[in-house]
């Protein structure tokens, strides 16, 4: 007896992994194997008490560049809010690039581990940061580019709007004299 319903005769295909999901348990897992092995053997050169003293001196010097990082991005804001409001457009700042890869090296100095703390120490130098960013930059265009329709990155690309003299402006335009009758507020403000 035969239904109304077709089934299809291939299998339906899903779609394929990322390298991300595929490789990244594995990666974590032997990151995870990695940094015990070197606390044992340095537990092993030395003893239990220095292998805790070098865990503890992470913690404090990983919360101490998060902080100083945090309090340069915070002064960045101000003096940005300050020269807007002051009517100037706020000039560019060299040295206040990187400050969200300085939180992240001391992210990584504060997690226990003698990797992890080498990879959050390389990320303090500006160097690195800079080659860091600019990976990250061209991999994230790259992305948007890319991005298909219904995807997040299409969501961002759709976000961007570009004024006549070039500029980005990020956010969408509501002009008041276009609203139609059908348009208006069903909800208008409260007032007394």
């Amino acid at each position: 007896m035969t239904t109304g319903a077709h089934t299809p005769s291939h299998p339906a295909t899903r779609p394929r992994r990322s390298r991300l999901r595929t490789f990244l348990p594995l990666g974590a897992a032997a990151w995870l194997v990695l940094e015990i092995w070197l606390l044992t053997l340095v537990a092993g050169a030395s003893n239990g008490l220095v292998v805790f003293l070098v865990l503890l001196a992470g913690v404090v010097l990983g919360s101490v560049i998060i902080k100083r990082a945090g309090r340069r991005a915070f002064r960045s804001l101000q003096e940005t809010l300050r020269q807007q409001q002051g009517g100037m457009t706020p000039a560019a700042r060299p040295n206040s690039e990187g400050n969200g890869l300085m939180m992240l090296g001391g992210l990584l100095v504060m997690i226990p581990g003698l990797v992890s703390d080498a990879a959050g120490l390389l990320l303090l130098l500006p160097p690195v940061q800079k080659a860091v960013s600019r990976y990250a930059e061209r991999t994230f265009e790259r992305r948007l580019r890319a991005a298909g329709p219904g995807t997040l990155g299409d969501a961002f690309r759709q976000a961007r709007m570009h004024r006549p003299d070039g500029k980005v402006v990020p956010g969408e335009v509501i002009r008041d004299d276009e609203r139609g009758p059908a348009d208006q507020d069903p909800h208008p403000p409260l007032t007394r």
